[in-house]
């Protein structure tokens, strides 16, 4: 069929750099590989048109003129490190990225509040808080290289939701442009506000589909009082650590982590760092008290005691604190060695953990699967990760239905098949099953209210 382009791909560039001449634009082939997919990102999405960095509101208010007056998709895009296919390019697209707007703008101790631009690194945030007494909670695993703006778009979760909630439950206020160019204010520095529709919370975990962040106001907090504690136990199994976690959870103590690893998880990791936690048991729980004293520690140990946990050991020095951490960090790396992979990212209802885990251990055994689950056993969050043969460069057809059998399990369980990973391209189809027909709908008639156009990461979030 005929093609009758109005514009070459030429004249947008040139429009496009009049439009934002602050900000770095990549158009060569060459270039737009690099950017084409993210660090755990697919690839597979299309050819970017441009790469953008911007480096200021009205630089994105340009290339939402653009995408608006050649009908082109907009990919937001802060540190590159979804685990979705969230940021990686569109056929076509305009890659919009704020890694240049990385201000840490306000650090303010009195209010207990910092405001960022979108490209701030968490650890930097982090670390500004810290110069002043206080600290940044969330941690999504990615601390190090993972930015704001990223986090808030996903609502990220990690290892200390269990005690401090997920981005979401620390964002006071964000700025956003909208697909029109129009830049939003939104929520307030206050701990409190009752103003208004809670649009705050709207554009928070949106995946860059109804706007572009610009600013985010967050809660900071305290420095704990007393010196931290982490520590280690073994179990038999999952089901019995998860039952375990339930009951410190519900005892009055409120750890900042809750970390598990099965069995083969602790093996992966044997090999990967030369130790030999595996010969302990069949299950590894990492906990971690911020605060608390003597009598958390206490009440810790007898839950534990009380499940029969073993080699339970704890310790306050810091560079020991440091090593047990660090198993936790080196998880990742250690089970993807084993070959090809996918991670998944359940949540249950933390009265169902104990089933989950039970259900993955059966569904591995039943479909001859090879699958290493760990996961953010303080609320309820597992990641199995399913391995195949590194030759095998299609997905296995067991491995596909392992994973529909565990998401199907996670809804049936009053759960979700997201917890902290956010949709992305990958999940994007189980919006009607998950949350419902009507739902479903009706998210789609939000983002055609605020992008009539489907300009902002089409296909990612909803589709």
């Amino acid at each position: 069929m005929a093609f009758f382009p109005a514009y070459s791909d030429t004249e947008i560039i040139e429009f496009l750099k009049a439009q934002a001449p602050n900000a770095i634009i990549v158009a060569d082939t060459e270039g737009l590989t690099a950017h084409q997919s993210g660090k755990y990102g697919l690839g597979a999405g299309g050819h970017l048109l441009a790469y953008i960095e911007v480096a200021d509101v009205a630089d994105i208010q340009s290339v939402l003129r653009t995408a608006r007056k050649f009908h082109l998709p907009v990919i937001p895009q802060a540190g590159a490190t979804s685990t979705v296919a969230g940021s990686d390019g569109l056929e076509h697209g305009l890659m919009l990225s704020t890694k240049r707007m990385n201000k840490i703008i306000d650090v303010n101790r009195a209010d207990q509040v910092a405001v960022v631009q979108p490209g701030v690194i968490n650890q930097d945030l982090d670390n500004a808080a810290r110069k002043v007494g206080m600290f940044y909670a969330p941690d999504p695993g990615s601390k190090a290289i993972s930015a704001i703006g990223g986090n808030v778009s996903t609502n990220a979760g990690g290892m200390s939701t269990v005690k401090y909630g997920a981005t979401r439950d620390n964002v006071l206020g964000v700025k956003v442009v909208l697909a029109d160019g129009r830049e939003l204010s939104l929520g307030h520095r206050t701990l409190k506000q009752a103003f208004g529709y809670n649009l705050t919370q709207l554009f928070v975990g949106a995946e860059g589909t109804l706007g572009i962040i610009t600013e985010v106001t967050v809660k900071i907090m305290p420095i704990p009082l007393g010196k931290p504690i982490t520590g280690m136990a073994f179990f038999p199994d999952m089901k019995t650590l998860a039952a375990a976690v339930t009951e410190i959870r519900a005892s009055g103590v409120y750890p900042a982590m809750l970390e598990a690893l099965d069995g083969a998880t602790v093996a992966a990791l044997d090999q990967f760092e030369g130790t030999h936690y595996a010969q302990n048991s069949g299950a590894l729980l990492i906990l971690h008290l911020d605060n608390g004293g003597d009598e958390a520690l206490q009440q810790v140990q007898t839950i534990l005691g009380d499940f029969k946990a073993q080699n339970i050991s704890v310790t306050s020095d810091a560079d020991e604190q440091a090593a047990i951490l660090k198993l936790r960090q080196d998880m990742l790396p250690a089970v993807f060695a084993n070959g090809n992979h996918v991670m998944e990212d359940m949540a249950v209802p933390m009265s169902q953990l104990a089933n989950m885990m039970d259900y993955i251990a059966k569904i591995a055994q039943e479909l001859d699967v090879e699958i290493y689950t760990a996961g953010h056993a303080g609320d309820g969050n597992v990641h199995p990760t399913l391995i195949w043969p590194k030759e095998e460069t299609e997905v296995p057809a067991k491995v596909t239905k392992a994973l529909q059998l565990m998401f199907r399990e996670a809804l049936r369980l009053g759960g979700t098949i997201s917890g902290e990973h956010a949709v992305g391209l990958l999940k994007n189809q189980w919006n009607n099953e998950e949350l419902g027909e009507n739902v479903d709908q009706l998210q789609h008639q939000i983002k055609a209210l605020l992008d009539p156009m489907n300009l902002l990461n089409p296909g990612r979030k909803i589709d």
